[in-house]
């Protein structure tokens, strides 16, 4: 299995820089705007190298793994609407339609769907029944837009993915779902090239790529996807609740984000400037320790689900504290401005973006 993952490693580097031309031919490559503030037209084709990678070794590997076509039909459809997003802008309904289409074809061609929930209000097994369907739907979307929505600085989804993958690989293995840990350990060894390459490093920014909403959307799907199999069905991998805990940050950053768009009045899909990263970044947070700091956290609530299953923590107990976790971030980012104001005179922090962020406060 080493010596595999070394061939996934490096054919996913040369599978990026293959890439990375091709998106300069056809002008599939993200330009610097007022909510983008990159230097020169980078490729947005990461998701698309690191994809190629992983149906290669589905393909190649015999994995087992079940419902593989089904996985790649859908996949490969979030990733041909995704690229096209890329390239002109896709309506934000017609890609619900394409999201809510694909959780669809999981549930009744794959038979992956939301049915067991565990102890989750109580010490009682709850059962959703006919709400499994539209729990499954809620769930396979709002996955694949959270993971969407924090591709905001360099390296963090990549690290946010790395994070979910391997903790899944790490309960998967443990369990004994043998195709399940190697498809997990794939994916994390085929995005390490393009973390790298995304932070600029070793070839620096000349060679930077960046993974376009065609990957964002097919790491959230696949998340949920493994994220289903492995806490539905006789033999339980993940506790429901300990998936939730797996894909904190996406999660507590994309209810929040959802829920202030809303009170104000907004798309809940129209972008901003007011994640965790622009505030840690707006703190004076350097977006290398910027992305450090949201990668641990996420590491250390990933840490808590994993622990929390092994000692029998009872699943009412993790999804309530779960839920006040989500209260509290909701509390901060609500308040946001005048922590920010606060954080900067700690901090000692210079004020001279202030009038700019004012006025984007203004606007929004």
């Amino acid at each position: 299995m080493v010596l595999s993952n070394i061939v996934i490693f490096f054919a996913s580097f040369l599978s990026l820089f293959c890439f990375r031309k091709l998106a300069k031919v056809v002008n599939l490559v993200d330009v610097p705007s007022e909510r983008k503030n990159h230097k020169g037209r980078i490729p947005l084709v990461g998701g698309v190298a690191i994809f190629v990678i992983v149906c290669g070794y589905l393909w190649l590997s015999n994995n087992g793994m079940a419902n593989i076509d089904i996985y790649l039909i859908c996949a490969v459809s979030l990733l041909i609407i995704g690229v096209i997003d890329d390239l002109i802008d896709v309506s934000f309904k017609l890609r619900l339609v394409v999201q809510a289409g694909v959780a669809f074809a999981m549930i009744y061609f794959a038979g992956l769907s939301l049915s067991q929930v565990g102890n989750l209000l109580g010490p009682f097994e709850l059962n959703i029944g006919a709400f499994g369907v539209l729990a499954t739907v809620i769930a396979v979307v709002g996955a694949i837009n959270a993971f969407n929505m924090v591709d905001g600085i360099d390296g963090l989804l990549g690290g946010l993915a790395t994070v979910s993958f391997s903790s899944m690989a790490i309960l998967f293995y443990l369990a004994g779902h043998v195709e399940l840990f190697s498809f997990s350990v794939t994916i994390v060894v085929a995005t390490l090239p393009y973390i790298l390459m995304n932070l600029g490093v070793p070839f620096g920014k000349r060679f930077k790529i960046f993974m376009g909403d065609a990957g964002s959307t097919v790491i959230g799907f696949t998340v949920v996807w493994l994220l289903l199999e492995g806490s539905q069905g006789n033999s339980v991998a993940i506790n429901p609740v300990t998936a939730l805990w797996i894909a904190a940050i996406p999660i507590m950053d994309a209810v929040s984000t959802i829920m202030r768009r809303i009170k104000k009045g907004h798309s809940p899909f129209k972008p901003d400037r007011e994640h965790l990263h622009h505030i840690l970044q707006r703190l004076g947070v350097g977006p290398k320790m910027t992305l450090f700091i949201i990668c641990l956290i996420a590491s250390l609530f990933a840490l808590i689900g994993i622990l929390a299953q092994f000692k029998g923590v009872p699943d009412y107990f993790m999804f309530y504290g779960f839920i006040l976790c989500q209260v509290l971030y909701n509390q901060v980012m609500h308040n946001i401005w005048k922590l920010t104001v606060v954080g900067r005179k700690l901090l000692n922090v210079p004020q001279k973006q202030e009038s700019k962020e004012n006025e984007e406060r203004a606007e929004s």
